[in-house]
């Protein structure tokens, strides 16, 4: 069984440094065209987000771009707060204060067709909205000023159907939120490190941008409404199948949205377990395969665990540790976190496979809640 725990972890080691080479090969895109020519539609979900809003609504009114060319509609998914007041109040003081009145803002209720509340009130907005590039993100979220510059500078370049782009945290200096900012930054890694090997598979739809006609042509979500979640990824994998060379990373630090972790282990393990739930729906085997090596890689500390020797156990710990630095130390340095080794690496090191398992299996057997309600994967 060792010699078989050292073959996983060999290839983990491959797959790691594979990915980091693909992270380095995806180019920092930097240049700015002057003239706006993409028309945005932006498409914010929001269900009891009254403590978020005003940020978002502030960073809204901000942004630096062409108010002919972009509109923000924000869903209202039968909040029970005070949501829709809080809007209210905050774009008067906006209008106010800058002696502007942005009537591209509009708030319209989510209108449920399926199991997925998110996906219905995308495709709510999106049958209403003005303008030819869909451009979804949260409510909890933090949108940067000139974010919509690079996505139209990107876009006049490149020509892209589908814009993925990054996703940050905002972190505060404690266990859980530097948790939550490692096992982020590995799915960011992750994310660019695929498109870099040509082999893209995963992305985040607080910060996803896509042509209306071809979402429309894709038939949007049809085939995975049965999934609470997956708004982003199955999207994707669509736009993958149709035209894999159509769909871009946009590798700009004037593109990343921001957004908040949890502020408890329990909202912690129900929003993973969330993400977890869609894996086994992804339609690409490799994919999977890369999936089901992570979680043996991490499983297999079980066993070490187990055994006598804790002399092994420990050599896997820092083997994991020296590897998974590859990706993690270029990712950090895209998004100006520093890695705080002694401090919080070492910890999160050691709880983060029994976190991750444990979060597998609750999404394979338990139900999750998600936003005051109850699913099941």
């Amino acid at each position: 069984m060792i010699w078989v725990i050292c073959i996983i972890f060999i290839l983990y080691t491959i797959l790691i440094i594979v990915l980091t080479i693909g992270f380095n090969k995806v180019e920092k895109f930097t240049e700015t065209i002057e003239i706006n020519t993409t028309s945005f539609s932006i498409v914010i979900p929001f269900r009891n987000e009254a403590e978020n809003l005003p940020y978002l609504l502030k960073s809204i009114s901000e942004i630096n771009y062409n108010n002919k060319l972009v509109e923000f509609i924000l869903i209202d998914d039968d909040s029970t707060d005070d949501s829709l007041e809080i809007i209210e109040k905050v774009l008067n003081k906006i209008s106010q204060k800058n002696k502007i009145t942005r009537t591209d803002i509009r708030i319209i209720k989510n209108k449920r067709t399926s199991n997925s509340p998110k996906k219905d009130a995308i495709t709510t907005a999106i049958s209403i909205a003005k303008h030819n590039w869909i451009v979804t993100t949260d409510a909890d979220c933090i949108l940067p000023k000139n974010w919509l510059i690079s996505l139209d500078s990107f876009i006049q370049k490149h020509k892209p159907k589908m814009v993925v782009a990054p996703v940050d945290y905002k972190i505060e200096n404690n266990f859980l939120e530097q948790f939550q900012l490692f096992d982020f930054m590995s799915m960011q890694g992750t994310t660019i490190g695929g498109f870099g090997i040509d082999f893209p598979f995963l992305c985040n739809g607080a910060n996803l941008a896509y042509k209306k006609e071809d979402f429309i042509k894709l038939n949007g979500f049809d085939g995975n409404n049965n999934m609470a979640s997956g708004d982003d990824v199955f999207l994707f994998e669509k736009f993958i199948e149709a035209d894999k060379n159509s769909v871009l990373y946009l590798k700009s630090k004037d593109a990343i949205v921001t957004t908040f972790p949890v502020n408890s282990w329990r909202d912690l393990i129900n929003q993973r377990t969330r993400w977890a739930a869609k894996t086994s729906n992804f339609n690409s085997l490799k994919t999977k395969l890369i999936g089901l090596l992570v979680l043996v890689t991490n499983a297999s500390f079980f066993y070490a665990f187990s055994l006598d020797s804790k002399l092994f156990l420990f050599t896997l710990l820092v083997v994991k540790m020296i590897v998974d630095l590859f990706l993690f130390k270029p990712t950090f340095q895209f998004f100006n976190h520093e890695i705080k080794i002694l401090k919080w690496y070492i910890l999160v090191s050691i709880l983060y496979p029994f976190f991750s398992l444990y979060v597998i299996f609750k999404s394979v057997f338990f139900r999750y809640n998600w936003k005051g309600r109850s699913f099941k994967k």
